[in-house]
Parts: structure tokens; sequence; C-alpha cells
């Protein structure tokens, strides 16, 4: 028989192997990969060497290396966006909604009964020349013809993902504040503390690990997007993660992906450490 800690282990065996098949090795292969010298398709029986010469072609690519910054800044300024006005959605949920928070809830999530797809093509829709939003700029003044803008550009990509991350990053906002206890607010109620005093001094800080959560699980991702950028972005508004694919199926040249991709993941990590080291969960719970 299995003891308590032997039970753990049986428990914990199959996510690990799942971790192990679908994400540890295939991240040991793409690191592989691109130190391979070939430009082509790689045929794993030919005999491995190890080349740098898929990271010197990027690293001496300014427009490469330039892609990538831009593509950090989109997914920063995507993040901070959907962080912030996911905030008062998962504040809603936590301490106005009372009863009907779980039917709130269930509302924020209902899009994604939908497809993925089907939710960008109708922002396509949204944001075209004769779409909903020219149309309402039009009718009430603001400009005089439909904005070029606003499809197949940057502001579209950054415009359609904040829509798409929003009830994501409200689930970590909201799982921060459900933790929250109230007594805390009654103590500063009681004191004296006014609405926003208790909200600026209690409900912020102690929801500030989730929204840093919530802000890496849009980040993260975002970085190396290509869906979104395909469908809304155009010429004008690929991203980092639409040179991978491309390197992966049109040109088929998996060495140089691979070395994309790594470079792209070490970047993003590089970021996310820089950003943990500068704010301390730990400091900012207490």
């Amino acid at each position: 028989m299995l003891g308590r800690r032997g039970a753990l282990r049986f428990l914990a065996l199959p996510p690990y192997v799942w971790l192990g098949l679908f994400f540890v090795l295939p991240l040991v292969l793409i690191v592989a990969i691109s130190f391979r010298p070939e430009t082509g398709p790689i045929d794993f029986d030919d005999p491995w060497s190890l080349s740098f010469i898929q990271y010197e072609r990027v690293l001496e690519t300014p427009a490469y290396l330039r892609l990538l910054g831009i593509s950090v800044l989109m997914a920063l300024a995507v993040a901070v966006s959907a962080t912030a006005l996911a905030y008062p959605v998962a504040y809603f949920l936590t301490f106005r909604a009372r009863d009907r928070a779980t039917l709130y809830l269930i509302l924020l999530l209902i899009p994604f009964a939908t497809s993925y797809l089907l939710r960008v093509m109708a922002w396509r829709l949204m944001l075209g020349q004769e779409g909903a939003i020219n149309s309402f700029l039009q009718f009430v003044g603001l400009t005089s013809g439909p904005l070029d803008l606003l499809l197949y550009s940057r502001a579209a990509v950054v415009i359609t993902l904040v829509y798409v991350w929003i009830p994501f990053a409200a689930l970590p906002i909201y799982a921060a504040m459900q933790r929250i206890d109230r007594a805390h607010l009654e103590a500063a109620a009681d004191l004296g503390a006014g609405p926003w005093s208790r909200f600026w001094r209690i409900t912020v800080p102690l929801s500030l690990p989730g929204a840093l959560a919530a802000f890496f699980m849009v980040f993260i991702p975002t970085v190396g997007e290509y869906v979104t950028p395909s469908l809304v972005g155009g010429t004008e508004g690929i991203m980092y993660g639409n040179l991978i694919q491309d390197f992966f199926t049109s040109a088929a040249n998996w060495a140089l992906g691979s070395a994309f991709s790594v470079i792209m993941l070490l970047v993003t990590l590089l970021l996310v450490v820089v950003a943990l080291r500068v704010v301390d969960l730990r400091r900012v719970a207490t």
C-alpha cells in the first residue's frame, strides 16, 4: 500500500509526465535545433553539429531586433491596459455584485464559449472602414471620413488583444480581492478612514499581487502573439511571433525560427525577472 507521501507522488506523476512530454521536451528540441547550421527543414537522421550561426544572423540584423523591441512594447501596452481595465471589473464582482457575483462572472466568461478566431474576426468588422467604430465617429461628427489606422495597424492589434485578455486578467485580481479580510476594511472605517482611503491603503496593496499576476499572464504570451496580428494587423501590425511562424512554415527554416524563439524566450524571462526584482511581492503583500 502506498503511504501518504507515496500517494502524493503517484498523483503528481501524470502532470509531471504531461509537462515533460509537451513542455520540456519541445523546449529542449527548440534549443537544440537553434544550434544547427542548416537553413531548411531539419533531418533528425543527420549528424548533429553545434553552430551559433543562427544567433549571429538574428543579432546582426537590426530589423529583427527592432521588431522584437516593438513587440515587447506592444505587449507592455496590452498588459497594462488589460490589467487596468480588468481591475474595476474584479472590484465590482468582489465588493459590489454581492449575491449576483457568480452570475456576472459567468456572463464575463461567456464570450470564451465562442472561437478565439471568431472573436478576433468580430473586431476586424468593428474596426473596418465601414465598421461600427468608424460609423459612430462619423455620426457624432468627430471624423469626416473613416480612419484607416483602426484596421491593419498596431493600434488595431493592441485594441483587439486588450479585449481578448480583459476577462483573463480579471480572474487573478478577483481571486486576490476575495482573500482580503473584510475586518481590515471595517477596522479602517471605524478609525475614520473614508472610502477612497480604505481603497488606496488596504484594497490596492492587498490586491496588487493579483494585479501583477494578471499583468504577467497577459504580457508573456502577448510578446509571441501571431494570430491576432495576422488577422487585424496587416503588414503594419506584424509582431515578432509572425517572423517565427514564417520561418517555421513558408520559409521552412527551422533552425533560424528556433533561434528567434529562444531569443524571445530569454528576453521575456529577463524582463520578468527584472520586474520581480523591482517589485517585491512579499513586501507588497505585507
